[in-house]
């Protein structure tokens, strides 16, 4: 078969009307749907310990369940952990540290919140205080106006009878921040 001009054309002709074609022709079958989404914003606030310059550096700073070690204490040896100051009385010792409460809100009109703070549990042989507030296992208030934003400071003390045992001392402060 001799190929010719006009059979060229002639199939550049049938290639050109292959493509005119709709594609629709070829087409997939699809559907379609839509998703409706909702959501309700809330407000909320968060709270996290910070170290505080002055005080014992904290174990998980900048979280909202840290430590506070002390270390070894006691009424005359010398304190081996930066930041921790002691008072000693006619009876007792006391050990301190201040560490920063830091409450940041989202989506509130609030501009303040109240802080409260407790024991987990009682502990019959010291006395556990946040600033000037002796703790108990209630919750038991520590401000009513502090702001949001910035790490508050606040300073933990144990006191420690000399008639108490040697030993570790362990205990849990729950903070409760509630907005105004």
């Amino acid at each position: 078969m001799i190929v010719t001009t006009k059979h060229l054309i002639v199939a550049a002709i049938t290639v050109a009307g292959l493509m005119a074609i709709p594609s629709a022709a070829f087409a997939q079958d699809t559907a379609s749907g839509t998703l409706t989404v909702t959501a309700t914003v809330e407000s909320s606030i968060g709270m996290t310990f910070e170290n505080d310059g002055a005080g014992v550096a904290l174990t998980g700073a900048g979280t909202n369940a840290a430590t506070l070690a002390f270390g070894a204490v006691s009424a005359y040896n010398t304190l081996s952990t930066p930041g921790v100051t002691r008072s000693v009385a006619a009876t007792d010792f006391t050990v301190s540290s201040p560490f920063g409460v830091k409450v940041v809100k989202a989506n509130s009109s609030s501009s303040s919140y109240t802080l409260a703070a407790s024991l987990a549990s009682a502990d019959a042989a010291h006395t556990w205080k946040v600033n000037a507030t002796t703790l108990t296992t209630s919750n038991q208030n520590l401000g009513a106006s502090y702001s949001y934003g910035s790490a508050i400071a606040h300073t933990v003390y144990l006191t420690v009878p000399f008639s108490s045992s040697t030993g570790a001392i362990s205990k849990v402060i729950n903070f409760t921040a509630t907005a105004n």
